[in-house]
C-alpha cells in the first residue's frame, strides 16, 4: 500500500514566489493496481512519481510505503559513465541488496549488449544506454513499478521483450505510468488519474481519464 496523506508540494521560482504542483493530495493505492496518470507538460507528473519513489519529500504531508518502489523504469541519467555497464549493474544490485550474480546475468541475457557491457558507458550509443537501462530496472524485483514516459528501446524484437516482461511485472505486481501516449496507457492500465492544477483526480477506467484529458 501507498499512501499519500494530506500531501502538498512547492517550489521557489525565480521570481520568489511558489508554485504549487500537488495540493493537500490524499489517496492510496494498493497491490495490483495498474494506474495510468495524465496531465500536461508541467503538471507535476514527474515530481508525483518521484514523491512516490522517496526522491523527493513533500513540503507537508506524509507519504507511507507498505510495497517497495522502484525508479522509473529505463532511467539511465544515474549511471557513471566512466564505469562499464557491468560496473554500474553491480552497484545497483548491492545498493538494493539483491545478489549481483544474478542481476548481472538478467541484464547480460535481456540487453544484449555482448562486449559492450564491459566497456564505460560513455563509449554507448543511445539505444545502447537504453537497452542497459531498462534491463536493469527489470533486473531487480520491486513491489511497485513506476514508468515515467517511456517504456521500451531499440529495434521491434528487443521493444516486444519490453513489453512482455513489463506485463508478466504488472500482473504480479503494481505499476504507476505517467504517459501523453493513450495506446500506451490502455495497452498497460486498468484505472486512471488526471492532475490538474495540483489537484489529483481519480476515475474507475484509463478511458475515463483520458476522455478528461486529452
Amino acid at each position: 500500500m501507498i499512501r499519500f496523506d494530506r500531501v502538498s508540494k512547492q517550489y521557489r521560482t525565480r521570481g520568489g514566489g511558489y508554485r504549487r504542483v500537488l495540493d493537500e493530495t490524499s489517496f492510496e493505492i494498493g497491490p495490483g493496481q495498474a494506474l495510468g496518470i495524465c496531465g500536461h507538460n508541467g503538471a507535476g507528473k514527474s515530481t508525483l512519481l518521484r514523491l512516490i519513489a522517496g526522491v523527493e519529500r513533500p513540503s507537508s504531508g506524509t507519504v507511507d510505503r507498505a510495497m517497495s518502489v522502484s525508479w522509473p523504469l529505463g532511467y539511465a541519467s544515474s549511471f557513471q559513465s566512466s564505469l562499464t555497464g557491468a560496473d554500474n549493474v553491480r552497484f545497483i544490485a548491492r545498493v538494493y541488496g539483491r545478489p549481483v550474480d544474478r542481476v548481472l546475468a538478467f541484464v547480460e541475457e535481456f540487453a544484449e549488449l555482448g562486449a559492450y557491457l564491459d566497456m564505460p558507458i560513455r563509449t554507448y550509443s543511445a539505444g545502447m544506454n537504453a537497452r542497459l537501462a531498462f534491463a536493469a530496472s527489470l533486473a531487480v524485483d520491486f513491489d511497485c513499478y513506476l514508468v515515467d514516459e517511456i517504456t521500451a528501446a531499440g529495434d521491434e524484437r528487443f521493444r516486444a521483450r519490453c513489453h512482455a516482461a513489463l506485463m508478466e511485472r504488472r500482473e504480479r505486481g503494481t505499476l504507476i505510468m505517467v504517459s501523453h501516449d493513450p495506446h500506451v496507457l490502455r495497452a498497460y492500465c486498468d484505472t486512471g488519474a488526471t492532475l490538474v492544477d495540483g489537484r489529483l483526480t481519480f476515475y474507475d477506467t484509463i478511458d475515463a481519464a483520458m476522455e478528461q484529458h486529452f
